[in-house]
């Protein structure tokens, strides 16, 4: 169904500092062009993170306020391993807060000297929680996702033939 609007009302809101563009590319000069090194009040829309891009729904946060936050023996935990479960099919499970998280528990496992993980593109952190682990991150994007001033419907493929060659190594 088409709509001119979102099909949802807002239930909290955080105000934001706005900024000129003249202080923006002052803040940016100051840290040296390392978005990392912005103060989060400096950033008007965040393309950089994941966190806190979207509004949460009320069953969120009712769910929030009724959560079971306890250390051992949680109703929230067992609630949601039994849904993981159930979903999955897998017998255990082993939350993180982020996916950051996850990926240095996995590349701790998976990774290692002389294994290879082969992407488009590694994102910043996966490709730190690969290396850390001694393995090597490869990037291969087609050509076309190397200039971004080009134009292409969608960038973000792999090089299959290049993939097949990296396999075949």
């Amino acid at each position: 169904m088409k709509t001119i609007i979102e099909p949802f009302k807002i239930k909290m809101v955080e105000p934001i500092t706005m900024s000129t563009e003249e202080e923006r590319h002052v803040f940016l000069k100051k840290a040296h062009y390392n978005t990392f090194l912005l103060e989060s009040d400096q950033v008007i829309i965040d393309f950089l993170t994941d966190s806190g891009t979207s509004a949460m729904s009320a069953n969120q946060w009712s769910g929030l306020i009724d959560g079971d936050e306890s250390y051992a023996g949680s109703r929230s935990w067992k609630r949601m391993e039994k849904v993981v479960k159930d979903l999955t099919g897998m017998e255990y499970v082993l939350p993180t807060h982020q996916g950051r998280a996850a990926e240095r528990i996995i590349y701790t496992h998976l990774g290692g000297e002389g294994k290879y993980f082969i992407s488009n593109t590694h994102f910043d952190t996966t490709r730190a929680n690969i290396e850390f682990s001694g393995a090597k991150a490869i990037d291969i994007p087609i050509e076309e996702g190397k200039h971004p001033n080009e134009y292409h419907p969608f960038k973000g493929n792999i090089d299959i033939k290049l993939l097949e060659e990296k396999i075949i190594e």
